[in-house]
């Protein structure tokens, strides 16, 4: 059983009349003008201002998550919207509820079985074992797969070449393309790793905990909601959608064509 401390505390955030402080520094004096929203937000959550090269590449990665096209949360958004104009941030909130282990948020599931990898003393052989499970289990890959990306994920490349030009490829991006080698020789065949399974090992390889993944995941999709709300409100898309999900979608019961 665990008990609570008797006092409470936090390390993120004060204030006195004259100032607010977010980890010891003053937001006026030390952070409004002198840190960028990427390293802020790295500061806030991990404690610590990145490197100029991390910065670079969680920039990098938050760019690479933004945009999707019409997915799940984009249709989620925009559907609310226009049921709910009168509230934005419940449209955005419904498109964020789609970010999870199927879309968008798969770099949690990655990082972790990056993590098993590093923690082996047998690298290869763990990364066997893995994919080995997977396709047993005909479980998806978290990191890997593509539908239409093939036979690699463009997003993917990119993100490799800016980690090895900023000097940040790691031990995370090592083991990630140890599983993708095991992911070959399991199948048969060769899997991409997808943007996900990229970011995973990006942000690990800049110091961010598996655990807290899928944040930078909502943090750069609830920019991308807002821009699709934006085009809502400019191009109303949700009749088409919702007319065009009746058409495709067929009613099979027994009423189907009576006229009377």
């Amino acid at each position: 059983m665990s008990f609570l401390p008797e006092t409470q505390t936090t390390s993120i955030s004060t204030h006195t009349n004259e100032d607010i402080f977010v980890r010891d520094r003053s937001l006026c004096r030390e952070l409004i003008g002198k840190l960028s929203f990427t390293e802020m937000m790295m500061f806030q959550m991990l404690g610590t201002v990145p490197t100029p090269a991390q910065t670079a590449m969680v920039d990098a990665s938050l760019v690479t998550l933004m945009e999707h096209g019409l997915t799940p949360s984009a249709l989620a958004a925009r559907l609310t919207y226009s049921s709910a104009p009168e509230a934005m941030q419940g449209a955005v909130a419904a498109g964020l509820a789609c970010v999870g282990t199927t879309f968008v948020g798969t770099m949690e599931g990655c990082a972790a079985l990056i993590a098993r990898i590093l923690a082996s003393t047998d690298q290869p052989a763990e990364a066997a074992r893995i994919a080995a499970e997977h396709r047993a289990a005909r479980t998806p890959l978290p990191g890997f797969g593509h539908h239409m990306h093939k036979p690699d994920d463009p997003r993917s490349i990119r993100l490799f070449e800016l980690a090895v030009a900023h000097g940040t490829a790691g031990e995370h991006q090592q083991a990630l393309h140890t599983l993708a080698a095991a992911v070959d020789q399991t199948y048969g065949k060769h899997i991409t790793i997808n943007a996900t399974g990229a970011i995973a090992a990006v942000l690990g390889d800049c110091g961010v905990p598996a655990e807290i993944m899928r944040g930078f995941a909502l943090v750069s999709r609830c920019a991308g909601l807002v821009g699709h709300i934006r085009e809502e409100q400019a191009k109303p898309a949700m009749r088409v959608i919702w007319e065009s999900a009746e058409h495709a979608v067929k009613y099979d019961g027994e009423v189907e064509g009576r006229t009377s």
